[in-house]
């Protein structure tokens, strides 16, 4: 039996952060191979400071002989720079050739004329239903646009590239990322809660798109010149029940002010440096099921940071005397596990009965339709494979998990679909198909929605090969 499928959210999506000041950029054929599953999103961070006489240089490496004492003492973020060349492109097109969407994270000089911000917001249509958080936790004073400009600069500048970018390319969801509500709030209700910098920030808040803050469960602030020892004063913990709360309280204020919207948690994790790596996992797993408990809507994604760090907020730690090679935390485990859990994956709703060719649409990771094929197997099958004579893109589900098929490749082994889950019994299990952009991109095709929607026809039915142990012969 063929039937369509439908791609939907989740309770509350996983979305994960992967290169920043602190780690390298990993590809997304390793992560989904290592996690199993596709994330909601994919969090790039970037910096944008051209007018700077050391652009387009990553500025640690620019200033190596600089004195540094803090990880945010160069002159602009040490994040990679946002430039002509720059891998950002690339990075962007494998997230979305993988099933997910993208979100950027980019820390701007808010002096940037709008032509700087229209040719950025030009290059960025191309890339589906992606998030664009720009100079986040502004109500800091780490990063270099909130060390240059005052809050009241950095909301203007915010409120200024959102709308230009909106003109240029309707397709990105702006992000702003700011304050808490007040520690000491807890039990007030909304009208007496603050959030920090509100009123500074008001414009902001009403301009965005989606509102997120950033705040760890544990983390290492003093990393990698300072080590979280006991009397050390550049390292927090905070208990998972109470930081949830000061969220909840954050967006119940900014609702009462300016109308409700979707909140993000762009970074979230326990570092550690802190708790130690065989603990970090129950601050994690004791959030996200705060979470999951008080299925909290209006938490739209948390995204874990991040897949792999020199310190140690990564689920894989990277090795100091390779950077290719990840060294895997215990948390991985605890994540997986968090990853398999109903509340956290996308939803998929199953639609009217389909025969070949069918057509598939590619809207993003929480709107697109598929097809699914049911599968009979006797048992635990020794071989199971799925061919294709479409040169298509695809991401593929079997068992709860996920392949991706490139174009170019026709044999996919689904075999990693049964390693951890055997059975000796009759089972229907379906095989779920969804096509995404083979090259990463969304391109021009006469319709009003090719910024957001992309559609592909798979022709033929793929033919799967599933073979068993002959018992006689062992073979």
């Amino acid at each position: 039996m063929y039937r369509t499928i439908h791609l939907g959210p989740a309770g509350c999506a996983l979305d994960l952060g992967d290169g920043s000041e602190r780690g390298e950029y990993v590809d997304q054929d390793y992560i989904l191979n290592v996690l199993g599953r596709p994330h909601r999103m994919v969090n790039i961070m970037y910096t944008y400071y051209p007018k700077d006489e050391q652009w387009p240089a990553r500025i640690s490496e620019a200033c190596s002989d600089m004195k540094v004492g803090f990880l945010w003492d160069y002159p602009y973020d040490d994040y990679p720079p946002f430039c002509e060349g720059g891998p950002q492109y690339d990075q962007m097109r494998d997230i979305r050739r993988h099933g997910q969407d993208v979100m950027l994270t980019i820390t701007m000089d808010c002096s940037l004329d709008d032509e700087h911000i229209r040719n950025i917001a030009r290059k960025l249509k191309v890339y589906g239903r992606m998030f664009l958080r720009i100079n986040h936790e502004c109500n800091g004073d780490w990063f270099t646009h909130n060390r240059r400009f005052s809050y009241e600069e950095v909301a203007a500048f915010f409120v200024r590239a959102a709308g230009i970018i909106r003109q240029e390319a309707p397709n990105v969801r702006i992000v702003f990322c700011a304050g808490l509500a007040d520690e000491d709030s807890d039990g007030a209700g909304a009208e007496d809660v603050r959030v920090q910098c509100e009123d500074v920030f008001a414009d902001a808040y009403r301009t965005a798109d989606v509102w997120s803050a950033d705040k760890y469960l544990a983390l290492n602030y003093g990393w990698p010149y300072e080590v979280a020892e006991v009397g050390g004063t550049k390292y927090t913990s905070d208990d998972p029940a109470k930081l949830f709360d000061r969220y909840k309280r954050t967006y119940d204020r900014l609702s009462q002010l300016f109308g409700a919207k979707p909140f993000i948690q762009a970074e979230l994790n326990a570092d550690a440096d802190v708790t130690g790596p065989l603990h970090q996992g129950e601050k994690v797993c004791a959030y996200y099921d705060m979470v999951k408990t008080a299925k909290a809507s209006w938490l739209t994604g948390i995204s874990m940071y991040q897949f792999r760090d020199r310190g140690r907020l990564g689920l894989e730690i990277e090795d100091p005397n390779n950077s290719s090679v990840g060294i895997r935390q215990p948390l991985m485990d605890d994540y997986k596990k968090i990853l398999s859990d109903p509340y956290f994956m996308p939803g998929i709703e199953p639609g009217d009965e389909a025969s070949f060719p069918v057509t598939l649409r590619w809207g993003g990771s929480e709107d697109a339709d598929g097809i699914e094929i049911e599968l009979a197997f006797d048992n635990t099958p020794e071989f199971c494979e799925v061919s294709f004579e479409d040169d298509l893109s695809l991401m593929i589900e079997l068992n709860g998990r996920w392949f991706y098929k490139s174009p170019g490749v026709s044999d996919v082994d689904l075999m990693p679909a049964f390693f951890a889950d055997r059975f000796s019994h009759k089972r229907i299990i379906p095989l779920r198909i969804f096509a995404t952009p083979p090259d990463g991109e969304n391109h021009e095709n006469g319709r009003d929605d090719w910024m957001t929607d992309q559609y592909y026809v798979l022709n033929k039915m793929p033919e799967m090969r599933i073979r068993y142990i002959t018992p006689a012969s062992g073979v």
